[in-house]
């Protein structure tokens, strides 16, 4: 990792500090108009590879946060409003420059320098037309986290093209078709870029975020033929994510034979780490605190399988009240890696996933975009104002990695924890919250070696803050169904 230097003017931040960033380097990680966002991104992806070290971040510098206006979270979600805060305008950005600020993050890291800045690249064409992948930079590999991420940003930003390409090389890629084998009806979650599996396991956050995005491609462009009939992939996925029996058989290239489950214990109601029985052998079924999506659950309430409504509703309340388990009473840090009651997870091949890492930086993410859509569970609240009290009292700069209590574990920062912890703001009320989002507005989107993971978790995230991440409805449907009950 380069050494990067950071100069910060502001009330908070008036010094200058030394920043590092990589990225996610665990094993397994896993319709409101946006088109302004991506009317400056053209162009289809680029072929290439992506090895280079990062480059500086930074931008001009913002006028100072408010120091005392509290953030007043919506009493009532936007499922049900329709309304989206635009927190960057709120704090005296031109809704102009917030559009430019997104759509050069999108143009970059889409269709950028595929040296230095690209994250997505072309991978040819089959029958199904164009096919491209996200590769993680960093590690060389293609992620079924990221090209679940990659989806959901070009729905977000009305980008057809890109979708379909990411959904193409998904399918044909990591998608295994054969019933008998032990990950049918799910993704890989780690590929070459050549498309061979290094992985042949799920990660189901991935999963969870291509049903999703799947459902909004639905509803944003309708449903085409094939594997674009993306409602019906869609409700696929999710029937399999939490009804499909139990394979037996062989995985990876070593033929390893093991027995994969559903991505849902059914019993605690919660998505799990991996639905590996060899893993269950050596560390217990348990859970990944960043895969709990209850904003989502909420969705597949109202437009999933009819039959597993009900459950997918319960999941949702399940997952806020384990978000509330499994974070420090103190500092609200979340584990990488927890038991279904909470309590942190050291794994066999590494007793580092008990802390907060890289994972870990999600969790705060996932309560706060449910509590900005559905506005159900007060606690949410909580945790962002405790969250972010600790960061706060960190200081600028602040570190990547600590134990749950507050010990710092390495000595440089993430672009993808100071995008985090913007999107926390969502769900806080503090003043405080303020200074993190104008922090973020002032970061530039990443280039380099570690640009994947940061620059995937940063342009989510200038969606999230500007309103321009949404639920998409379906063309039809009214904005509070009775389906989804009352927030």
């Amino acid at each position: 990792m380069n050494s990067r230097m950071v100069t910060v003017v502001s009330s908070w931040l008036a010094l200058t500090a030394f920043a590092c960033a990589p990225s996610n380097q665990g094993a397994q990680v896993g319709s409101p108009d946006p088109a302004s966002a991506a009317a400056q991104a053209s162009g289809a992806p680029q072929a290439g590879t992506a090895t280079q070290t990062s480059a500086a971040q930074g931008s001009p510098t913002p006028e100072p946060a408010p120091q005392d206006r509290a953030l007043r979270p919506a009493a009532k979600g936007a499922y049900f409003t329709g309304e989206y805060r635009n927190l960057f305008a709120e704090l005296g950005h031109k809704p102009a420059e917030i559009d430019a600020k997104i759509a050069k993050a999108y143009a970059q890291l889409f269709h950028g320098d595929p040296k230095e800045e690209a994250v997505m690249f072309a991978a040819g064409k089959n029958a199904n037309g164009p096919k491209a992948y996200i590769m993680d930079i960093g590690n060389g590999d293609v992620r079924s986290e990221g090209m679940s991420y990659g989806m959901m940003i070009a729905v977000q930003v009305d980008r057809k093209d890109d979708f379909d390409a990411l959904w193409n090389w998904a399918k044909s890629h990591m998608y295994h078709a054969d019933p008998r084998r032990p990950g049918f009806g799910y993704f890989s979650w780690q590929m070459r870029p050549d498309g061979t599996a290094m992985d042949e396991n799920p990660a189901p956050d991935a999963e969870e975020y291509f049903a999703t995005a799947l459902l909004f491609a639905s509803h944003r462009w309708g449903d085409g033929k094939g594997i674009y009939d993306y409602r019906k992939e869609a409700l696929s996925l999710l029937d399999a994510m939490k009804n499909r029996k139990p394979i037996t058989g062989p995985v990876n290239a070593d033929k390893r034979k093991t027995t994969l489950h559903s991505l849902f214990n059914t019993e605690h109601k919660m998505v799990r780490f991996t639905p590996d029985s060899d893993n269950f052998s050596k560390n217990g079924d348990h859970t990944n605190p960043s895969y709990h999506l209850p904003a989502f659950y909420e969705l597949w309430a109202a437009w999933g399988p009819e039959a597993d409504r009900a459950f997918w509703a319960e999941a949702a309340k399940v997952s806020r009240d384990f978000f509330v388990k499994t974070t420090h009473p103190k500092t609200g840090l979340a584990p990488d890696y927890a038991g279904f009651d909470g309590t942190p997870k050291a794994a066999s091949w590494d007793a580092g996933t008990a802390n907060f890492r890289y994972d870990a930086f999600r969790t705060a993410m996932n309560w706060a975009v449910d509590a900005a859509w559905w506005a159900k569970d007060p606690r949410e609240i909580e945790l962002s104002d405790r969250l972010l009290a600790f960061f706060e009292a960190q200081g600028p700069g602040y570190r990547a990695n600590f134990s749950l209590d507050g010990k710092p574990l390495v000595d440089h920062e993430s672009l993808g924890l100071v995008s985090m912890n913007a999107v926390a703001a969502l769900a806080a009320t503090h003043p405080r919250a303020w200074r993190f989002i104008e922090e973020l507005y002032r970061r530039e989107p990443p280039t380099g070696k570690w640009r994947y993971y940061d620059g995937m978790l940063y342009t989510m995230s200038l969606l999230h803050l500007s309103g321009k991440f949404r639920i998409i409805m379906p063309p039809a449907q009214p904005s509070a169904p009775a389906a989804a009950g009352k927030g």
